[in-house]
């Protein structure tokens, strides 16, 4: 009866998802802790690694008071995992994905706007690789109601973004363009495409990215970039006209207190598609 039982937990915790995370700043370092912690009897954080070396050794030092969970390489965090979770930046996550399918491994991306460009490669190495690829809501709502939506037929996609503009800092379009020191009312800093928000906008509006791949494309998707000194939350609202419905979401989306360009919200969806991963039971299209 004992050896029978043995055997059982062993089995379970072999079955554990095997996870490794690429980019420890806040969103890589709120999903390590929560895979350690909350998500700890179904997965498992086996890797580490970030290109600034002591940002992996800090996170492992935190979860494991060693540096065990640190790799040596992606190569080496691919060789360890089954899932990889990219939490980088948009410059790398076609690099870290494709390596990662080409290694076998499932992905989610959260820098979806790196991957814009490179969609038809996406979805031929998942074929080949039998591996999947998630993409997760991030900061907005209504994307399960816009997958539903596009069956119809959908006319029109719009987003529009208000952030303070203390949430643009370091980026280089609006740094070259605008003047947004001392900034008294709304200012417009983008009016365009979904295409051209994540070029010049690669960390402000991957939602942007997610509208346009679950909709009309993100060339067909419109998108507003607002600097607004009032706020002090990150707002996005979307408008869905289809043969199905109108549809408007808003939402107003708490800052993550580790990096103000971040909601909070973005990474509760990613812990929220782990979920959907880890479990049986798949609430939402």
């Amino acid at each position: 009866m004992i050896t029978q039982l043995s055997v059982a937990l062993k089995m379970k915790k072999q079955a554990r998802l095997k996870i490794g995370i690429v980019g420890c700043g806040a969103i890589g370092s709120s999903l390590a802790k929560e895979i350690a912690g909350g998500l700890a009897e179904d997965a498992c954080l086996v890797a580490l690694y970030d290109i600034k070396t002591e940002k992996a050794r800090g996170l492992s030092l935190k979860l494991t008071r060693g540096n065990k969970l640190c790799a040596s390489s992606l190569k080496d965090l691919i060789r360890r995992s089954e899932l990889v979770i990219e939490a980088s930046s948009a410059r790398a996550s076609w690099e870290i994905a494709s390596q990662s399918l080409s290694g076998g491994c499932k992905v989610m991306v959260m820098s979806v706007g790196g991957l814009v460009g490179h969609l038809d490669d996406l979805y031929i190495l998942s074929k080949k690789n039998k591996a999947m690829v998630y993409f997760p809501s991030g900061a907005i709502s209504g994307v399960d109601a816009l997958k539903a939506a596009k069956i119809a037929g959908i006319k029109k996609v719009t987003l529009t973004t208000r952030k303070n503009p203390r949430a643009f800092s370091g980026v280089e379009y609006v740094e070259k363009h605008f003047n947004l020191a001392g900034l008294k009312k709304d200012k417009l800093l983008f009016n365009g495409s979904a295409s051209e928000a994540v070029k010049y906008f690669p960390q402000n509006i991957n939602v942007a990215a997610i509208l346009g791949l679950a909709g009309i494309g993100i060339r067909k998707t419109r998108v507003r970039i607002i600097a607004s000194p009032k706020v002090n939350k990150n707002i996005h609202e979307i408008e869905i006209e289809s043969r199905a419905a109108k549809i408007f979401t808003r939402t107003e989306n708490i800052l993550h207190p580790q990096n103000p360009k971040t909601s909070f919200l973005a990474v509760l969806s990613a812990i929220a598609t782990l979920k959907q991963i880890l479990q049986p039971v798949k609430i939402g299209t």
